[in-house]
């Protein structure tokens, strides 16, 4: 069971979101209509998840997301959405969100992401990642070739981010420690413009072999 907010401006979906997580064994601890308003319940509640609707008035889901990631917040944030513009979902990747959910996926789309970020996964459907993939591409470094830019050993750090494995696991088929990955991979994030693992495995993904 997870202690989750619930942030979405119309009552009616709070209402049906809040069942369906009630139904799945988690407590909602609290349900906002804006951005401003979901800042101060999550700092005044703790919750250990937060869903976010993209669209809110005010201060809406990414300006909330970033928000949280700003003031250091690193709780899991899922974003609720019927839809996303290319530059929403770049920012949100950015943001290091930890699920997308479409509102007309149903409620097992929605059990499923919470239950992957309580264990330090991403939910993110594929196409979301097509996009994200070709958002950056098309955003960043006009060089076709930006991986270039790093050693033989930050390329191997790469290429098994890209497979999604963490840093321990890293560390152990590369016979080194965490720590010394924790620098491969800040020397990396500098190099590439990038700020996380997201990133850099669609930079990996998107880009050729030398």
């Amino acid at each position: 069971m997870s202690r989750i907010l619930v942030a979405d401006d119309h009552p009616f979906f709070r209402l049906g979101v809040n069942a369906v997580l009630q139904m799945g064994g988690h407590e909602v601890v609290a349900m906002t209509g804006d951005g401003d308003a979901t800042l101060d319940a999550v700092e005044r509640e703790d919750p250990e998840i937060v869903l976010l609707d993209v669209r809110m008035p005010g201060r809406d889901g990414i300006a909330t997301l970033q928000a949280l990631r700003e003031r250091g917040d690193d709780r899991p944030v899922i974003i609720l959405t019927v839809e996303m513009s290319d530059d929403q979902l770049l920012a949100a990747v950015r943001a290091r969100v930890n699920g997308i959910v479409f509102k007309h996926d149903g409620e097992d789309s929605l059990l499923k992401a919470i239950n992957a970020v309580r264990n330090g996964l991403r939910y993110l459907d594929g196409q979301l990642i097509d996009k994200a993939i070709a958002r950056a591409s098309s955003a960043n470094s006009p060089s076709p070739f930006r991986l270039a830019a790093l050693t033989p050993k930050e390329r191997v750090v790469a290429a098994h981010v890209a497979r999604g494995l963490r840093n321990r696991e890293i560390a152990s088929l590369m016979e080194t420690t965490e720590g010394t990955v924790k620098v491969y991979l800040h020397s990396i994030y500098t190099k590439l413009g990038i700020s996380n693992r997201t990133e850099l495995a669609m930079i990996r993904s998107s880009e050729p072999e030398e």
